[in-house]
């Protein structure tokens, strides 16, 4: 029975698979021709069913660009972004799809140290960390075996110190995967989908209206209460705003 069942979910593993990789292609042929709407179905077809990946939300993201439409393309390019955080022409799609829109927001200034900080554990994703780390972890049980094995002087000596090493800097990316992931899960961005988009001092229509932000502007959650979300900007003006005026990136 057990085998029956293994090779049951097998079959529709690949089978799902099978299926989105002929969706992925006949996406990319309708983007090729031109047809972004047919290309944009079929991307999301493949959402629907459970894949992810940076390729799929870069795709995406040049399709919703390609029909002017800034809010969706920000929004899988920064989804994109999340996975692949080092995509060279990825970051210069984002940054030609920001200056479409209409809101110019200034981060705030950082000291030399957070922004160091943040280059260094942003540089990969934080399950990327982990894999580094438990690779310099193996790399360090072979170099202390290899000391404990060797009988020349001089091997011994290289071997103890590449162990010692691997080991240090096995801590170094297990703290930065510590570091990425609570950062992470810490931060909510968001994007506002609504053409114009009214924030509030508090979380209802009656109360008096902060500031305006247009699509595509990228604000990150704070709270949340009913209908409302409680953003803050990246120069760091914060309100409430309609929850159905902007849409979560790690949804």
């Amino acid at each position: 029975m057990r085998k029956v069942l293994f090779i049951l979910v097998l079959l529709i593993s690949y089978f799902g698979f099978s299926q989105n990789e002929t969706l992925f292609q006949k996406a990319t042929t309708a983007y090729n021709d031109g047809k972004y709407d047919e290309a944009i179905t079929d991307y999301l077809k493949i959402i629907a069913n459970g894949k992810h990946s940076p390729e799929l939300y870069f795709n995406l993201g040049n399709a919703y660009y390609k029909l002017n439409k800034v809010a969706p393309s920000i929004y899988y390019y920064e989804k994109a972004l999340l996975l692949n955080p080092n995509d060279v022409e990825l970051k210069n799609n984002l940054a030609y799809a920001k200056n479409m829109t209409l809101d110019a927001i200034e981060n705030l200034p950082e000291t030399n140290f957070k922004s160091m900080y943040k280059k260094v554990t942003g540089y990969y994703t934080f399950d990327q960390w982990a894999y580094i780390n438990i690779a310099l972890i193996l790399l360090f049980v072979i170099a202390y075996i290899s000391f404990r094995n060797f009988h020349s002087a001089t091997k011994k000596r290289i071997s103890f110190i590449g162990s010692l090493t691997c080991l240090f800097l096995s801590l170094l990316a297990m703290i930065a995967a510590y570091l990425n992931y609570s950062d992470y899960k810490q931060k909510k961005p968001a994007i506002v989908f609504e053409e114009e988009s009214i924030v509030q001092a508090e979380p209802n229509n009656r109360s008096q209206e902060v500031f305006r932000l247009h699509e595509g502007t990228k604000v990150y959650v704070l709270d949340n209460l009913n209908d409302w979300y409680k953003i803050k900007l990246a120069d760091g003006k914060s309100g409430w705003i309609s929850s159905n005026d902007i849409k979560l990136i790690k949804n």
